[in-house]
C-alpha cells in the first residue's frame, strides 16, 4: 500500500454516492486518522454516459471491471453493486489478486461469507461487511470487538426498515397491511417487489450473518426459520395493545449449552421491552452477553450516508490493519460446530387467536387439548361474535412450552368440531432467562 490509499468502487448506485461523498467530504478526518490520503481510483458502472447526481471525472469511470480488479495501483476494492453471483466472482478475484474489500452486501455474505472469508485469510487480505447488517449501525465491530471477550447468548433485533415501517404504520393508525405497503413503497421504504423484506427473507440472511459472529459457529441462510408479515391484521395489532405488548418482525438468534436456534417471524414484545419503542424505519439489535448483561445498538438501518459511513469506517479499519500489520486475522473463522436445537428444545410463549363455536362444550374441548399436554394459560379473553351462527372469539397468551408440543396443539386445534378458524399464531418474546 503506496503513501495515498486508492480505492476502486464496484458500483455507484445511492450507496455508493454516499461513499464518494464521504470520503471527499471527510477527507481531512480520515487523513487524521490514518496518516495518509484517501482517493477513488476507478469506479465500476454500467453506463459511463449516464447523468449522475456526484462529481465525478469522468475518467475515473470504466465499464469494464477488470480496470479495477487488476490495477496494481488500487488497493481496497469496495463492493456496492449488490447481487451475488457476478459480486462473488469480482471479490473472489480482488482477493486472488492481494485487495482488500470492503462490501455491503448482505445476500452475498450470508451464502457465501465462511468462503470468502477463508480466501482472504488465505490471501492475508482483510475482508469487512459491517454495512452488510442494519445499515449504519456498528453491530457487527460490536460483536467482533466491542464484545468478543464475553459469551454471547441471545441476539434479537429489528434488523429490517422496510417491515418495521409497515407494523409501526398499522399499530400506530391503525391501517391494513395492503395500504401501508403501497405508502412505504411510494416513499422509497420498500421495493416495487417487496417479498424479500415481507417476507422475512432479508432479515434472515442478517441473521444468518449475526448468528455465525456472535455465537462463532457457522450459521447457513438454511438453518434460519423465516416467517414474514404478509398475514398480520389490524385486529392482531388491537388484541396485543389490549394485552400490553407490541407486534414487531424480530430477528432472534438464541444459544443455550452449545446449542443454537435463529429465526425471524412477527413476535409479541412486552411493551416494556427496548425493542418495542424502536419505530419507523429504524433497526435496532439487542444483545445479552454472559458477562455485559443486556446492551442494544439502534439507529439507520439503510440510507445512502448512514450505510456509507459503516462503509468508509470498514476502509479506515482495512489502513489501520495495513499500517500495524495484520491484515487477515480482524474475524477469526468459526470455532464451534453447529449444533441447531431440536424442536423440543426451543422454548417461548405463544399468542393464539380463535373463533370457536358458542356453545355448551366448547371451552372445555379447547382447554382440555391444553391441559392434555401440560400447557397453561398466562392471559385469557373471550368476545362474543356478531355472526349468524353463535360463536365467539378467544385470544389465548400460553405459558412457557417447546415447539413441538405447540405445533400438536395447533394442528389438533384446525381439525376440532368446535373451533370455526385459527385467525391468528405468534410466539411471544422478550423475557431472558
Amino acid at each position: 500500500m503506496a503513501q495515498d490509499v486508492v480505492v476502486g468502487l464496484l458500483g455507484l448506485g445511492t450507496v455508493g454516492s454516499g461513499v464518494i461523498q464521504i470520503i471527499n467530504d471527510h477527507q481531512r478526518e480520515l487523513q487524521h486518522q490514518v496518516g495518509r490520503p484517501v482517493k477513488i481510483g476507478k469506479v465500476l458502472v454500467r453506463d459511463k454516459t449516464k447523468p449522475r447526481d456526484i462529481a465525478i471525472n469522468e475518467d475515473q469511470l470504466t465499464e469494464d471491471a477488470a480496470e479495477i480488479l487488476n490495477d496494481p495501483n488500487i488497493d481496497v476494492v469496495i463492493e456496492v453493486m449488490g447481487g451475488v453471483q457476478e459480486a462473488r466472482e469480482y471479490i473472489l478475484e480482488a482477493l486472488g489478486n492481494k485487495k482488500h474489500v470492503v462490501t455491503a452486501n448482505k445476500d452475498l455474505m450470508a451464502l457465501y461469507g465462511s468462503e470468502l472469508l477463508k480466501v482472504a485469510a488465505d490471501n492475508s487480505c482483510d475482508l469487512f461487511f459491517e454495512a452488510s447488517v442494519a445499515g449504519g449501525i456498528p453491530i457487527i465491530r460490536g460483536l467482533t470487538e466491542g464484545l468478543s471477550s464475553d459469551r454471547i447468548t441471545e441476539m434479537m433485533g429489528i434488523v429490517n426498515g422496510t417491515t418495521n415501517y409497515i407494523l409501526t404504520k398499522m399499530d400506530q393508525e391503525g391501517r391494513d397491511y395492503d395500504e401501508v405497503l403501497k405508502e412505504a413503497q411510494a416513499l422509497g421504504f420498500a421495493e416495487s417487489d417487496p417479498t424479500s423484506d415481507v417476507e422475512g427473507l432479508d432479515a434472515a440472511r442478517k441473521m444468518a450473518i449475526l448468528g455465525t459472529l456472535g455465537f462463532s459457529t457457522d450459521i447457513a441462510l438454511e438453518d434460519v426459520i423465516v416467517r414474514g408479515i404478509t398475514t398480520v391484521t389490524t385486529e392482531d395489532m388491537e388484541y396485543c395493545r389490549q394485552l400490553g405488548y407490541t407486534l414487531k418482525l424480530i430477528g432472534l438468534a438464541k444459544r443455550k449449552e452449545g446449542r443454537v436456534e435463529v429465526t425471524v417471524q412477527p413476535m409479541l414484545l412486552p411493551d416494556s421491552h427496548p425493542l418495542a419503542a424502536v419505530n419507523d424505519e429504524y433497526n435496532a439489535v439487542y444483545v445479552y452477553g454472559e458477562a455485559i448483561g443486556e446492551t442494544m445498538f439502534y439507529g439507520p438501518g439503510a440510507g445512502s450516508l448512514p450505510t456509507a459511513t459503516a462503509i468508509v469506517s470498514d476502509l479506515v479499519a482495512v489502513i489501520k490493519n495495513y499500517v500495524l500489520g495484520v491484515n487477515g486475522h480482524s474475524i477469526p473463522t468459526p470455532l464451534f460446530e453447529k449444533q441447531l436445537k431440536s424442536d423440543e428444545e426451543v422454548e417461548a410463549k405463544y399468542f393464539l387467536r380463535l373463533h370457536v363455536k358458542d356453545e355448551t362444550g366448547t371451552f372445555k374441548a379447547v382447554t382440555s387439548l391444553f391441559a392434555q399436554e401440560d400447557v397453561s394459560f398466562e392471559k385469557l379473553l373471550q368476545w362474543p361474535l356478531e355472526t349468524e351462527e353463535p360463536a365467539a372469539e378467544v385470544v389465548i397468551v400460553t405459558h412457557k412450552t417447546n415447539r413441538a408440543v405447540y405445533e400438536r396443539i395447533y394442528n389438533e386445534l384446525e381439525n376440532m368440531d368446535v373451533v370455526i378458524d385459527v385467525k391468528s399464531s405468534y410466539r411471544v418474546e422478550g423475557g431472558h432467562q
